[in-house]
């Protein structure tokens, strides 16, 4: 009989509101966090939603987010990426990170799993490399808002991860979400400086 200690659950991470958001903003995301950003786990892996609004069209940052072949647009601890010659935006291709010195990581390789423009959903697993992200998977979302004449853009980023022995879940989901958050506040950073300069109307 299995031991229901380690029976696979899912997240639930449509009944929380992430940090930032309005009960407004998250009444209507709601619905799209139960479809697209809702995972099986076991008890030795931990998930996170995160959200980010930004003062953007939805466009300029799906622009941005889309493009698998250029992370560190807005990926903090990304030095380079490298993709096969003759490379195309397809699911199923993958790309070869190096991450900055002073992480917990060297290198990783990373499969585009979901690049949907319509829905504006993009995601992705680590595949290999030198990292401790065993089994990470993440999905990416973005989300038009249009209220009183003002318009402006939510972005969600969930992931599902092992939790790498010896290190607690607490532990664990503090580093990914660190991560997940800096990038987060980068593509705002960057998808709002477009706009300022003329370039994302």
């Amino acid at each position: 009989m299995a031991d229901p200690e380690q029976e696979p659950t899912d997240t639930a991470h449509h009944l929380t509101i992430p940090l930032g958001l309005t009960q407004a903003e998250f009444d209507e995301l709601a619905p799209f966090i139960s479809e697209l950003h809702t995972y099986r786990i076991v008890p030795s892996q931990c998930s996170s939603l995160l959200a980010q609004r930004i003062m953007a069209r939805n466009d300029v940052i799906w622009s941005i987010v889309r493009r698998f072949d250029k992370p560190q647009t807005y990926k903090h601890f990304i030095k380079s990426c490298t993709v096969e010659p003759g490379f195309t935006m397809t699911v199923g291709s993958t790309r070869d990170v190096n991450v900055i010195s002073g992480l917990p990581a060297a290198t990783s390789t990373e499969r585009l799993d979901i690049l949907d423009d319509d829905r504006q959903v993009t995601g992705f697993t680590i595949i290999g490399g030198e990292h401790r992200l065993r089994n990470y998977r993440s999905v990416t979302s973005v989300h038009r808002f249009e209220r009183d004449g003002r318009i402006w853009t939510v972005v969600l980023e969930s992931y599902v991860v092992d939790v790498p022995q010896g290190n607690t879940e607490e532990d664990t989901r503090l580093f990914a979400d660190t991560v997940v958050k800096l990038n987060l506040q980068r593509l705002a950073s960057v998808a709002e400086g477009l706009v300022r300069d003329g370039d994302g109307r």
